[in-house]
């Protein structure tokens, strides 16, 4: 998910909503309500604005949990707060857990407000409901864009912050006190005076009647006790021993194992199988037939999975056979040399500034399809009844499952139940839901919970690719080298145009030109443009990064080409060209210094810079590289990061350093490759990851900022392939414009 979706989302286009902080955009307003829960106790919600207007006349619904909240709407309510009378402490948490820690810095948030030890506070995975759960930042309820603290910041603090005036005030009536002179501390409200003190717990039920608070003042930063210290991840134990239950670990009463094999070609479909083989083999209970695909199902994986292997099945390939990647290519070029394209960014007089330039350079890049890959391969339980259908799994998008399930069993909305899970690798990959469609059309015909599970080289050969993405671009030069005009025309697939329609919007997709269509740099005439090129039935999806991924790679590459067209230090040239953005100068500053920018290295080794901002933050990234007959050794990573307001350094620093990892397996390796409608790759021997004795050092280094928090999961993997290229030019004096930097660097 992408700034682009955020910003198109609240009416913004992608240069307008940059640089306005989260705060002013965003949390304006804020709602709170309080109430008893289920069994006794204080049970708060809060809530945030959307933008629907129909949703604007301030009518309310009634949740599950028999707290009245507000329409998804002006407010939408987000999370709830439960306090028992034990004293326990329930964050019921909008967004899923797939390695980016927000398992601990969310509660983090609540538990410095609300005044309680960290580890008192237990999470319940949010249930699908968008009316209570709407991030209206991505418009839905979805895990992505690195927006979970930016969501959570404000409100999450005032959820907390509420909850302890209302506890508060309990126990002031109660002692008959002014609340002012009281204080909480540890789960206790504290009246130092008399020498008195009260858990949470005992006033939960006299709080839960008491009305809620207005404008309750947050803390000061730099009264903060919680905020901003390294904390040990709380999800890390279970992790370690075992114990944490992600999609895959599901295990019912009765289940059975679904092995599947779906059409190899893009757009075919079932034709005939034969499946006398198959049920040969013990185990083995049936065989299912679905429009794309059969699936075996047997009473252990490995029944299954040699049902599979023994099904002889021919398949109708349609027209998908024909797609190839020189078709698609060659596709993409044709598009980028003709017709108008989508106006992303306008500014002054381009074609003047051209035909006044002294120089002028144009260069053509490439970005190649690319699979997630991630560690937990695709999967999804299922139990589909007359009556109901529950859904295990792990999903950035549990609303999305619901309608994948009704659209397929065609039962109402409240009788699917979804279960989620830990994800063990999202990418971008648990945004969609066609593994939830495959599922329950297979679960349709089978009596009992069946899990779906898809090998390593099913889940490759049929994922939803990152775009591939063709890129011109052009600069006119100055007498000193400065740029005077800039021109870049993106080509490639719309993801908005499927995943989010509303924000496709004449011919623009707001994700695709992010970064390039929002420069940090201070450039008087641009002309940025979008032309959408499908690539036939090849699916394509959000990966880590997304726009600013490819938008950084270009941008950032052609920046280090038009400093060595000038025989300029490509640091001081991006110095030059930052005034405007003091951020990204810093960072930029801050991580040259901290590399040793300008000292000498060894023959054969390089270094290269990036700048990027994205997802409200500011990184800066070097990299040294060693290049020996054409392979690349990544040496040290030095990155600089100004993502604001820092919850937790632990989780900022780990999330980088994952995020740069993940950069550079994909500017080193990956690619997805197309020939006769398959795809090629089908596991790591050929899907290449980088090794742990291939992984280089990473520093990182977090700039203190008062700015509201910006995103970190996504921004390491967007900025460091261009670092990457930029040092091995200044290793070989080649420049690299087309990635992964494998295929091209032997040949270039």
């Amino acid at each position: 998910m992408s700034q682009g979706l955020l910003d198109a989302q609240n009416g913004a286009q992608p240069s307008e909503a940059r640089g306005r902080g989260l705060s002013r955009r965003t949390f304006l307003k804020f709602g709170v309500t309080v109430g008893a829960a289920a069994g006794g106790g204080l049970l708060l919600g809060f809530s945030m604005p959307a933008a629907s207007q129909d949703q604007k006349a301030g009518k309310s619904v009634v949740g599950g949990d028999g707290v009245e909240t507000p329409q998804s709407g002006v407010f939408a309510p987000n999370a709830f707060i439960q306090i028992d009378t034990a004293g326990k402490v329930t964050l019921v948490i909008p967004k899923v857990e797939m390695g980016q820690g927000v398992y601990t810095s969310i509660p983090m948030l609540i538990a410095e407000e609300l005044e309680v030890p960290l580890d008192s506070v237990t999470l319940d995975h949010a249930p699908p409901n968008e009316k209570l759960f709407m991030d209206p930042l991505l418009g839905g309820q979805l895990t992505g864009g690195s927006t979970s603290i930016r969501f959570a910041w404000e409100p999450m603090r005032r959820a907390g912050a509420a909850a302890r005036t209302v506890l508060i005030s309990a126990a002031a009536q109660q002692w008959q006190v002014d609340p002012a002179s009281c204080h909480a501390q540890a789960g206790q409200v504290i009246h130092a005076a008399s020498n008195r003190s009260i858990g949470y717990g005992e006033l939960a039920e006299a709080a839960a009647k008491l009305p809620a608070p207005q404008n309750v003042p947050l803390k000061d930063p730099k009264d903060f006790k919680l905020i901003g210290t390294p904390v040990k991840r709380l999800d890390s134990p279970e992790k370690v021993d075992g114990t944490a239950m992600f999609g895959l670990d599901v295990r019912l009463p009765d289940m059975v194992y679904a092995a599947i094999a779906n059409c190899p070609v893009f757009g075919g479909t079932l034709a005939s199988v034969d499946d006398t083989n198959a049920k040969k083999f013990p185990g083995v209970r049936q065989v299912v037939k679905i429009d794309n695909a059969v699936a075996v199902i047997g009473d252990h994986t490995w029944a299954a999975k040699r049902g599979v292997q023994a099904l002889d099945i021919k398949w109708n390939e349609g027209a998908g056979a024909a797609i190839s990647m020189q078709q698609i290519v060659a596709d993409l070029a044709h598009a980028a040399d003709n017709g108008n394209g989508a106006v992303a960014r306008k500014e002054g007089d381009v074609g003047h500034a051209f035909s006044n330039a002294k120089s002028r350079v144009d260069a053509v890049y490439q970005q190649p399809f690319l699979a997630h890959a991630t560690m937990e391969p695709i999967n999804c339980t299922v139990h589909v009844r007359a009556d109901g259908c529950d859904i295990w799994l792990g999903s950035q998008v549990p609303t999305r499952v619901v309608d994948a399930a009704v659209a397929v069993t065609g039962l109402p909305a409240d009788k699917i139940v979804v279960h989620n899970h830990l994800i063990g690798g999202g990418f971008g990959r648990r945004l969609e839901f066609d593994m939830v469609t495959q599922a329950v059309k297979v679960g349709k015909q089978v009596s009992t919970p069946v899990k779906v599970l898809w090998t390593r080289e099913e889940d490759i050969q049929h994922d939803m690719y990152r775009p591939y993405y063709y890129d011109k671009i052009s600069a006119g030069l100055d007498a000193n080298g400065k740029p005077v005009a800039w021109q870049h025309r993106i080509v490639g697939s719309s993801i908005m145009a499927r995943f989010a329609p509303p924000a496709f919007k004449n011919g623009l997709d707001p994700d695709a030109v992010e970064v390039a269509s929002d420069l940090p740099y201070d450039l008087p005439n641009q002309l940025v443009d979008y032309v959408r090129q499908e690539p036939h039935a090849v699916p394509t999806a959000f990966w880590r990064g997304v726009g600013p991924t490819r938008g950084t790679f270009v941008v950032e590459s052609f920046v280090d080409e038009l400093a060595a067209q000038a025989k300029i230090d490509p640091v001081k040239y991006r110095q030059d060209l930052l005034g405007k953005t003091p951020r990204a100068l810093n960072v930029l500053n801050t991580a040259t210094q901290a590399a040793g920018w300008g000292n000498a290295l060894p023959q054969g080794q390089g270094r290269g810079v990036s700048v990027m901002h994205a997802f409200g933050s500011f990184f800066a990234i070097v990299v040294d590289v060693a290049v020996d007959q054409g392979e690349v050794a990544v040496k040290r990573v030095v990155c600089a990061v100004d993502c604001g307001m820092v919850v937790n350094p632990n989780t900022i620093e780990a999330q980088v350093q994952g995020g740069i990892i993940f950069g550079i397996t994909a500017a080193l390796y990956s690619e997805i490759t197309i020939k006769d409608g398959r795809v090629e790759q089908n596991n790591f021997t050929d899907y290449r990851m980088l090794r742990i004795n291939q992984t280089p050092p990473i520093n990182v280094h977090i700039v203190k900022s008062t700015e509201a928090p910006g995103g970190i999961g996504e921004p390491g993997t967007a900025a460091l392939a261009p670092a990457l290229t930029n040092a091995i030019f200044a290793a070989t004096g080649k420049r690299l414009r087309q990635l992964p930097v494998g295929s091209q660097l032997k040949t270039a």
